[in-house]
């Protein structure tokens, strides 16, 4: 299991800035019905963890000899350098099982690309699950080199998912196509409600002294929901 060393904290608002010069990232634990915990972990370290774990794998937090399992909920970024100035992290239950967005990669070509002149079609990049913290995957993996006509699809139900994993759509949802136009189409989406918008977490530029636990948004860690 991926671990990551922290310690404990007692610096907050602007004072946290000499904390990031000498290294340090100062991130929030919260969840498991604990009380929220206010620690710092080396910004390398965390770098490291982060391409490695993203958030869909579980990474072991020691704090003094103390260890937690923990998901990455969250990260607010420097919004000219990109480097890392706060994150959240969602302390998971062993036996509580948890929904959580996995990624989804594509390898491969697809043949009918080239025999028809179409392009391939991404229509999803990440699909939510629930399962028990040890059964999560860290991502799925498509191979659309399948894809060799062009009523040919790559669907969820194409996915290969383990045991103690369930996956929270229909298996007829589409993964991947190929289609025939002018203009190469990365990603379709259904019609957006521009009311509902709301600003990404991700990205965006925090305001000074900004930290603390965010409560969870649409495709990040919660527990799955009581039957």
């Amino acid at each position: 299991m991926i671990e990551l060393k922290a310690k404990k904290r007692d610096v907050f608002g602007k004072k946290l800035y000499k904390s990031r010069l000498a290294g340090e990232l100062p991130v929030v634990v919260y969840g498991a019905g604990e009380k929220p915990m206010h620690l710092f972990v080396w910004a390398k370290d965390f770098a490291k963890v982060w391409k490695q774990a993203g958030e869909s794998s579980i990474v072991k937090l020691d704090t003094d000899g103390a260890k937690k399992d923990v998901l990455i909920q969250d990260v607010a970024f420097h919004s000219v350098s990109g480097e890392p100035l706060h994150a959240d992290f969602y302390m998971v239950k062993a036996d509580q099982v948890i929904r959580v967005s996995i990624p989804i990669k594509f390898q491969g070509v697809a043949p009918a690309a080239k025999t028809f002149g179409g392009v391939l079609v991404k229509v999803m990049h990440e699909i939510e699950v629930e399962a028990l913290p040890a059964n999560l995957p860290h991502e799925y993996i498509v191979d659309v080199s399948g894809i060799e006509k062009l009523e040919d699809q790559i669907t969820v139900g194409s996915l290969k998912v383990s045991s103690g994993v369930k996956i929270i759509a229909s298996s007829d949802d589409i993964i991947a196509l190929v289609s025939v136009g002018k203009e190469e189409v990365e990603e379709v989406a259904a019609p957006v409600d521009l009311s509902k918008i709301e600003v990404e977490k991700k990205g965006k530029k925090p305001e000074e002294g900004e930290e603390g636990a965010l409560p969870a948004k649409a495709g990040q860690a919660t527990p799955a929901a009581k039957k």
